[in-house]
């Protein structure tokens, strides 16, 4: 099976360019309703892999979600299923690795480019090793450089940090988890866990039973390593953009790229798009693409409430342990959509990149928002009796539901709105939570904000632990006198920009509950 060193005479290695997340979604819809044999679907990310998958069934097609986030005992089924071409495809982040073997394995596409033509290699090599052809399309997308920017953010952590976990460690005197060890680091569990096995490598850590331990041994920060790994890594991204452009063989871009000895001058393969030997629909059905499209643009995910506190918040000073009482907890909230999906994701991520200004939510959004609080059943009892207040008495953009028809005669539970005082976009929050009001017809009652002195924007690039800490010491109610009166007994819709840890919503809810509050919900744009 193997000609040149790395090539593989069984792939036939494609690029298409499609306009819109939309058009991709349909073309695959109809590409694996026509291919033969099972395969993988690679996404970039956990959302979109789950996203994918649910539109994918929705035509019909056989197909399930694997992440990082799949239960073991459920990846070992979805494996099992593949093996036996039970589904048609399974749509992968890359935890679909380097032990899965299923030789008759017969394509494999990337819904959005790997960052690393290694990592693309090794993922389209598991297609093909036991038949005589297998397909491998790369359909990049607009977000994928994005993409490939937030996992470059979890590099290796600077020297301090480092210092700081080993320091802890050794003070600790013996074995740390991870949660632990967050109490006393600022840095997020994934950079955190990352950081920990390039330590064990390198022998200042080890990994025991129930955490980890310091050796003991002397170790030395290698900053011109690290700048060296950062730079392979910019390299290997502007390879991936140079194959995806590439006017020659793509097989032999990717193995000159790979260094491979014995890949000689001129060769091509002459199976890939560019040698002719691949031929593939170039754009789908136009009624395809619009199911796709108003599959995408169906706003609202569930935000699933913060149950339990971190352990060893006594060592940040704060009296916080085990679950949260149901006393104080919220209830399960709504966002338009997670941040790093498809569909209304786009509009969110340029709404919140860095360097946009403060200003009115977008019209678009709006409706978005309202379609979402429209179809929340938990915030509606049965239709109204005459007399009784329905809500949606007003608009959000100024505007009706999203569909254009009469909001549905249901009497609404809400009491009240109160929104979280953001320190970096208080005009959008503001006329946010101003428009779901009026909307809604309820009143707005006050707000969640910092205390006096405390007005700058908390740290998001830190752990768990320590983004509650900062959350805790922050944030105040801001209701009015007669407001925190009222408050009993009352059911509050808590409106903010967008959820990251998931903490803001939490305190700022419990705060709320504890002042009589009989349930608050939370509801953002974007949850991450």
């Amino acid at each position: 099976m193997l000609r040149g060193g790395l090539d593989r005479e069984s792939l036939h290695l494609a690029v298409l360019n499609l306009p819109d997340q939309p058009s991709r979604i349909a073309w695959l819809a109809e590409t694996l309703q026509d291919v033969d044999g099972s395969g993988i679907v690679y996404c970039l990310t956990v959302s979109a892999a789950e996203q994918v998958a649910s539109q994918l069934r929705a035509t019909g097609l056989a197909v399930a979600a694997y992440t990082g986030q799949t239960d073991t005992t459920e990846r070992e089924q979805l494996e099992a299923d593949l093996k036996e071409n039970r589904v048609k495809a399974l749509i992968a982040t890359s935890a679909l690795g380097m032990g899965f073997d299923k030789p008759d394995l017969a394509f494999v596409v990337h819904l959005g480019a790997p960052s690393s033509p290694i990592a693309y290699y090794q993922q389209v090599g598991r297609a093909g090793r036991g038949v005589d052809s297998a397909v491998v399309v790369l359909l990049p997308g607009e977000e994928d450089r994005r993409i490939w920017e937030y996992f470059g953010s979890l590099a290796f952590p600077a020297e301090r940090q480092v210092r700081e976990t080993l320091a802890a460690l050794e003070a600790g005197g013996g074995t740390q988890s991870v949660a632990a060890l967050e109490t006393q680091v600022d840095l997020k569990r994934s950079r955190l866990e990352s950081m920990l096995k390039v330590l064990d490598v390198d022998g200042a850590v080890r990994r025991v039973k129930g955490g980890w331990v310091s050796t003991g041994q002397p170790w030395v920060y290698d900053a011109d390593r690290y700048a060296r790994v950062e730079q392979t890594r910019l390299a290997e991204q502007r390879s991936m953009i140079d194959y995806e452009a590439t006017s020659g063989c793509r097989m032999a871009f990717l193995r000159a790229t790979l260094d491979d000895p014995e890949l000689e001058p001129g060769w091509t393969c002459g199976r890939c798009d560019r040698c002719g030997g691949v031929d593939l629909p170039a754009a789908p059905d136009a009624e395809a693409v619009s199911a796709a499209r108003a599959d995408m643009d169906r706003p609202g995910v569930e935000v699933v409430a913060r149950r339990q506190w971190p352990t060893g918040l006594d060592r940040m000073g704060l009296d916080l342990k085990g679950r949260l009482s149901p006393e104080e907890l919220a209830s399960p909230g709504r966002a338009v959509a997670r941040l790093d999906g498809l569909g209304w994701s786009g509009p969110l991520r340029e709404l919140f990149a860095p360097g946009v200004p403060d200003g009115e939510t977008p019209v678009a959004l709006r409706r978005a928002a309202a379609r979402v609080l429209d179809e929340w059943d938990a915030l509606y009892a049965p239709a109204a009796t005459d007399g009784e207040p329905t809500g949606t008495g007003g608009d959000v953009d100024d505007a009706a539901p999203a569909d254009g028809t009469d909001a549905p005669a249901r009497r609404l539970l809400l009491d009240g709105i109160v929104s979280v005082r953001s320190a970096t976009r208080p005009h959008l929050v503001q006329h946010l939570a101003g428009g779901l009001a009026r909307y809604l017809d309820r009143p707005l009652v006050g707000s969640v904000g910092p205390v006096p002195g405390r007005e700058q924007p908390g740290r998001h690039d830190v752990n768990s632990a320590m983004r509650l800490a900062g959350v805790v010491e922050r944030l105040r109610l801001e209701l009015s006198a007669p407001a925190m009166a009222g408050l009993a007994g009352r059911r509050i819709l808590l409106v903010d920009d967008y959820t990251d840890s998931g903490w803001t919503l939490t305190v700022a809810a419990r705060l709320l509950r504890q002042a009589g509050a009989a349930a608050v919900y939370p509801f953002v744009l974007g949850v991450r």
